[in-house]
């Protein structure tokens, strides 16, 4: 009599399921990598698109300066990208929302947010009387221990040492900001200072690279700012033969 084969049936269809379970297990892993690279990469051109209409609105306000003889006010309102149409009667009526119409240019960031703009507001009428005229905004960052120090300006601005005739910024993905609807956005986060000051500055403005590490001094941050430095305005407006 031959002997009876054992039942390998069972092992067979056991050993299938596992390799089956595995390759689920693996597509799924692979499913949640393609799916953070995606937000991450997604961010990342958000990222980019917004430096780019930064550098846009950088090189708009340039060549207004050259035109008209002065930097634009800030936008009428969250809803109006005219300019002001009074001078500013302080830092804090020179700081507002970036001018869009007045500059031809897009007025919000890649996350549907209205670009902030901060302007001296001796800069902002005519003419600028450039032995004179003291530019007033500041750049800060924050060093290795947490304290601020000067990236653009300094404590006190003067004729002999000037500041920043303009800072622009956007708010980043979180947290502050304008919608282009004109709604506020809410912050949703504890500990952000510095993104809260730069949502309320009108001369001395934060500098960071981005984190979403709370435990670092000044909070969370994802706010991008750029600004025009003094000799590169005049350099521009000199060319342009609109400046006394």
């Amino acid at each position: 009599m031959t002997p009876r084969q054992p039942h390998r049936q069972p092992r067979r269809q056991r050993g299938a399921v596992l390799l089956l379970l595995v390759a689920v297990l693996g597509l799924g892993a692979a499913s949640l990598l393609i799916s953070a690279f995606g937000r991450k990469s997604g961010e990342a051109e958000r990222q980019q698109r917004t430096l780019a209409t930064l550098a846009q609105a950088r090189e708009a306000l340039l060549g207004f300066a050259a035109t008209k003889g002065r930097l634009p006010r800030p936008a009428a309102s969250a809803l109006d990208g005219r300019e002001r149409a009074a001078d500013c009667a302080d830092d804090a009526e020179c700081s507002g929302f970036l001018p869009w119409v007045a500059l031809g240019v897009d007025g919000s960031d890649a996350w549907g947010k209205l670009l902030r703009y901060s302007v001296t507001p001796e800069m902002a009428r005519t003419p600028i009387v450039s032995f004179s005229a003291i530019a007033n905004r500041v750049v800060l960052e924050r060093d290795g221990r947490g304290d601020f120090a000067y990236v653009a300006g300094q404590e006190q601005c003067d004729v002999s040492a000037q500041c920043l005739p303009v800072v622009l910024f956007s708010q980043g993905k979180d947290h502050y900001g304008t919608a282009v609807s004109g709604v506020r956005q809410r912050n949703t986060v504890r500990g952000n200072l510095d993104e809260a000051a730069n949502d309320s500055a009108s001369r001395r403005f934060i500098s960071r690279p981005a984190s979403d590490n709370a435990a670092l001094p000044g909070g969370v941050f994802d706010d991008m700012l750029t600004w025009i430095t003094l000799p590169t305005l005049y350099q521009r407006m000199r060319a342009a033969r609109n400046l006394p």
